[in-house]
C-alpha cells in the first residue's frame, strides 16, 4: 500500500498543497531534526511554487548580516534556477549529482527564522491579483529580471546584494503568492538596483581614470 504524499510534494492535491504555505514550509525546515537535506527533497517539498520557493530561499538570507562570500554561495542557486523560469521551463532542473547533494540546513537555520515573521505578515495581506503579470511570458520576464539580479548578486561590492536580494525575494513571494503588487514591487527595486550599479560603476571609472592619469 501507498504511503499519502506529505504536504509540498509534488504528487500532493493541488488544493491542499496551496494551504502548506511557505512559512510554514520555512519553519519545518528550522526544526532542529532537520540537519541536512537533499537538494531533491527540498524541490519537493515546495511542488509547483518549486521556483518561487527556490528562489526566496537563496536570495532572502542575503538580507540579513551573514559572513563575507556568503551572497556568491547562496547567489549561485539563484543563477541556477532563474534562468530556467526565463527559459519557461515548468519545474526546476538540476544534474543528478546535485539533487543528491545534502544542503547544510544548521548554517540556514538562523537566517530562516529571523525571515519567518516577514514572510508571515506578507502572506496575511497578500492575495491573488494583477494575475496578468504571470502566465507564460509574465514568468518569463519574472525569471529574466532575476537572473540579471543573480549576476549582480554574485559582485563582491560592499552592501551591493541588498537592492538585488531584495528584488528576487519580492519577486519569489509574487510567484508563490500570484500576487502582481508584490511583482510590481520587485520590478521597481529592479530598477533602483541597476541603477545604483551604473552609478557605482561610474564612480569607480572615475576614479580609475584619475589615478590612471595621475602617473
Amino acid at each position: 500500500m501507498t504511503a499519502p504524499a506529505s504536504p509540498g510534494h509534488s504528487g500532493q492535491d493541488p488544493h491542499q498543497e496551496r494551504r502548506v504555505s511557505l512559512s510554514e514550509i520555512l519553519r519545518d525546515l528550522s526544526d532542529l531534526s532537520h540537519e541536512t537535506e537533499d537538494f531533491g527533497t527540498l524541490i519537493g517539498r515546495f511542488g509547483r511554487r518549486a521556483f518561487g520557493a527556490l528562489l526566496f530561499l537563496f536570495a532572502a538570507p542575503n538580507l540579513l548580516p551573514l559572513p563575507p562570500g556568503s551572497s556568491t554561495f547562496l547567489g549561485a542557486p539563484v543563477l541556477l534556477f532563474a534562468p530556467q523560469l526565463a527559459l519557461g521551463i515548468r519545474s526546476p532542473w538540476m544534474p543528478a549529482a546535485l539533487r543528491r547533494r545534502r544542503l547544510e540546513m544548521t548554517a540556514l537555520r538562523g537566517a530562516f527564522l529571523k525571515l519567518i515573521p516577514q514572510v508571515e505578515a506578507v502572506e496575511h495581506i497578500s492575495r491573488a491579483r494583477l494575475t496578468f503579470l504571470f502566465g507564460p511570458l509574465g514568468d518569463r520576464l519574472i525569471g529574466a529580471a532575476c537572473s540579471i539580479l543573480a549576476l549582480v548578486l554574485l559582485l563582491p561590492l560592499p552592501l551591493g546584494n541588498l537592492l538585488p536580494a531584495a528584488a528576487i525575494s519580492l519577486f519569489a513571494l509574487a510567484l508563490i503568492q500570484r500576487d502582481g503588487v508584490l511583482a510590481l514591487a520587485g520590478y521597481g527595486v529592479t530598477l533602483v538596483s541597476l541603477g545604483v550599479l551604473a552609478l557605482a560603476a561610474g564612480v569607480i571609472h572615475r576614479l580609475f581614470v584619475a589615478a590612471v592619469s595621475g602617473f
